[in-house]
């Protein structure tokens, strides 16, 4: 079985195509990077009856530079126009951690909030930023990306917040963790056919893109196309997908 997994990736364990899941959630760090980063595929599995929910750790606040705007005015905009770019493709739930825009550092109760999601929501696999991407500055990024790794892993583990327990849910480990915005992809899907569904979900965020949108859309067609090219399609989404027990003690992780 290692030789297996070293010579062909995460792929030799046999896991579902994300393509294939019934049940996600997706912990990102901002209202639009899920929609940036993986738009066309949750609009695919909203397609295929999977039930996504987001999770948005931090409440955007610093994201709109305009000094007439109160916090809680841009927060306001901000949640509008994730409900609704979620509505183009097909997120049903929405839930808000709020943490303070460009303050989220990795702490036990961010991850107990996850672990809690999880054991909820009992997803088949966890979709969420790549901790481990070079040169990214973002605090919320890191960290986001890191609590929603441990919490996979450890939200499995009985004797890990076990006060949940006590208030009647149960362990549950997810299949896996797929990265999106993640330089070593093992996974690709075909979102062809959503590719127009992500664009426009992503046009929803006007506060952040539209000024610049001939930029945005040009750069977001480039990565589709470059990813589409790895599996024959025209455009395509790409993840780092990983087992909760490869996330440790795994110097191949990143060939993998």
């Amino acid at each position: 079985m290692l030789e297996a997994l070293l010579k062909g990736g995460v792929k030799a364990l046999g896991l579902r195509r994300p393509e294939d899941l019934r049940r996600v959630v997706c912990v990102q760090p901002h209202p639009d990077d899920a929609d940036v980063g993986i738009g066309g595929t949750v609009a695919k599995l909203s397609k295929l009856g999977c039930e996504v929910t987001y999770v948005t750790m931090t409440d955007d606040r610093a994201s709109i530079s305009d000094p007439s705007l109160t916090t809680d005015r841009i927060v306001e905009i901000r949640r509008k126009e994730q409900e609704e770019a979620a509505s183009v493709l097909g997120v049903k739930e929405l839930v808000w951690l709020g943490y303070p825009d460009s303050e989220l550092f990795p702490s036990l109760e961010a991850r107990g909030r996850l672990i809690e999601i999880i054991r909820r929501k009992k997803p088949d696999a966890v979709f969420t930023v790549d901790p481990w991407l070079a040169y990214e500055a973002h605090p919320d990024h890191r960290s986001t990306g890191m609590v929603a790794s441990e919490a996979s892993m450890f939200s499995g583990l009985y004797n890990v917040n076990p006060e949940q327990l006590a208030g009647g849910l149960r362990p549950h480990q997810p299949e896996y963790v797929a990265y999106f915005v993640t330089p070593r992809p093992n996974a690709y899907v075909d979102v062809t056919d959503t590719f127009q569904a992500k664009l426009e979900a992503v046009r929803k965020h006007g506060t952040q893109f539209l000024e610049k949108w001939d930029f945005y859309e040009s750069y977001i067609r480039y990565q589709g196309k470059r990813y589409g090219g790895e599996i024959g399609v025209e455009y395509a989404e790409a993840f780092k997908i990983m087992p909760p027990f490869l996330l440790h003690y795994n110097v191949d992780a990143e060939r993998m």
